[in-house]
């Protein structure tokens, strides 16, 4: 595989894991827009254990996956006073402020950005990517998330049935982070560079936008969401400076032929019928 299409795919695997960030929190009805406060917090702390502490970067990427889990179940719980786009306003929010203070700290390098790290390959990135795809799909078979789909479809119904909807919602927060945090380890440690300004608005919008696009009520959705953000606007250069327009009518047709995103549950279960026949 050429360096192009290496680059490439390492960054399908860096969205796609903010991707999954976001479907885990979604899956409870919740929405943020603040996972890329995550993803910095995750990728600053994974580069100064690297860089500055000497540690193996699978231990870096564990300990700012745990950094950011404890963050996340801290949002998490003023977050459960507020619903629908007052919540996702409140997580954007959150995730300015993680950048404005990763621009004023001085010790990671403050606006200047922050580098040394070592380069890791393209197997690394997509080994945590697997991994984190099948934990995701083995809690899709799970008791608990049953739970969480309770509680996205009828909070107050999974109350009255005893379901402790206050520890599903933070919990969802939490590894959310989580998985946000070993993406933004990943980006830093792909790119060998960060700066504040990787882990704005805009990417907490691309990882909205993979989920909803690949298909919101599956995981493998943000796969193939992850890898559309990236791949098409490469396959559509030929149009030069049209290309970004043309990106964006792709992207409104099959948001409108298929409102629940490409993939969904009924397609999957005709697919794998369709492969039991065969």
């Amino acid at each position: 595989m050429s360096t192009y299409y290496a680059g490439l795919f390492a960054d399908i695997g860096i969205l796609f894991l903010g991707a999954m960030s976001v479907y885990i929190i979604l899956a409870t009805g919740q929405l943020s827009l603040g996972n890329a406060g995550f993803m910095g917090i995750g990728a600053y702390v994974a580069s100064f254990l690297t860089v500055e502490m000497q540690w193996p970067l699978t231990a870096a990427l564990i300990a700012a996956a745990l950094a950011a889990a404890a963050i996340g179940i801290v949002v998490g719980f003023p977050a459960l006073r507020l619903k629908g786009i007052y919540l996702a306003i409140a997580t954007l929010g959150f995730g300015e402020m993680v950048r404005s203070f990763l621009l004023n700290f001085d010790r990671m390098g403050g606006s200047g950005g922050f580098h040394g790290m070592k380069h890791v390959s393209l197997e690394y990135i997509w080994l945590w990517g697997g991994g984190i795809f099948v934990l995701i799909v083995l809690l899709e078979r799970s008791r608990l998330w049953l739970e969480m789909r309770a509680v996205h479809d009828d909070e107050t119904a999974a109350n009255l049935v005893g379901l402790n909807t206050t520890a599903t919602k933070v919990g969802a927060f939490g590894f959310g982070a989580a998985v946000a945090a070993v993406s933004g380890g990943l980006f830093a440690h792909h790119h060998v560079y960060i700066e504040p300004g990787n882990f704005g608005f805009e990417r907490s919008i691309d990882f909205v936008l993979a989920v909803i696009l690949g298909g919101s009520t599956v995981g493998a959705g943000a796969v193939v969401g992850a890898g559309l953000l990236v791949l098409l606007p490469e396959w559509l250069r030929f149009l030069a400076d049209w290309r970004l327009a043309a990106f964006g009518v792709l992207l409104v047709l099959v948001l409108l032929t298929r409102r629940q995103g490409i993939l969904d549950r009924p397609l999957l279960d005709k697919l794998s019928l369709r492969r039991a026949r065969a």
